[in-house]
């Protein structure tokens, strides 16, 4: 398979591209900036330079022509403002999703957040960023074209994967390691299944395979 990822130098995306790469998948990660490069290759993917907040429907789908899934991996990151939230988290998401379809790519994983919703409420930062991954990921179930997948983590951290998660469509809230989210993603983009689902992810007591089997059985 040839997997493409939107916020190729994230931390989550570069353990996905590790992963991919070591089972022998083709990866390629779009970054924003050329020094990212030599980090992706390292972990075994292609580096694509590419603004997302600014580049064409037609230039993003150009990257995509012959993959066979695309993975929405990309943030502002939590020292941007509401602006960012709106073109990075929200407008870079809908181009990404615009742009599989127009290159045909219809396996389509999203990386989104727990308590994403486009109706949630406030004004502080956090609360946009909310209404933002919400609002994305509504719009990128709503495409026909795409067999889409939001999986939806809960609190992040660094410590060392376990390899068992809880993956269902409400677990509540709770953390997750950002290797066990990547370790999910992997399984989820060979499960097109799940498409049409919305998944809250963290961390419990199933293998990651047997939680990701379990909901596309469902």
């Amino acid at each position: 398979m040839r997997i493409v990822i939107a916020g190729g130098h994230g931390q989550i995306a570069l353990r996905l591209e590790r992963l991919l790469a070591a089972r022998g998948e083709e990866v390629a990660g779009i970054i924003r900036h050329a020094e990212q490069g030599d980090d992706l290759r390292e972990a075994g993917a292609e580096p694509v330079l590419l603004d997302l907040e600014s580049a064409s429907v037609e230039e993003v789908a150009a990257h995509l022509q012959g993959a066979d899934a695309a993975v929405f991996a990309a943030g502002a990151g939590p020292g941007s403002g509401a602006a960012r939230k709106d073109t990075v988290d929200k407008g870079a998401a809908i181009l990404f999703a615009d742009a599989a379809v127009r290159a045909g790519v219809r396996r389509h994983v999203v990386v989104s957040s727990m308590g994403a919703d486009p109706a949630h409420q406030g004004d502080d930062i956090f609360d946009v960023y909310l209404r933002a991954k919400g609002e994305a990921d509504a719009y990128v179930l709503r495409q026909d074209a795409l067999d889409a997948t939001i999986l939806r983590p809960g609190m992040l951290t660094n410590d060392a994967g376990t390899g068992l998660v809880r993956l269902e469509a409400h677990t509540g809230r709770g953390a997750v390691p950002r290797d066990d989210v990547a370790a999910v993603l992997a399984e989820l983009v060979e499960t097109p299944a799940t498409a049409g689902l919305i998944l809250e992810l963290v961390g419990g007591s199933a293998p990651v395979s047997v939680a990701v089997k379990s909901v596309a059985g469902n």
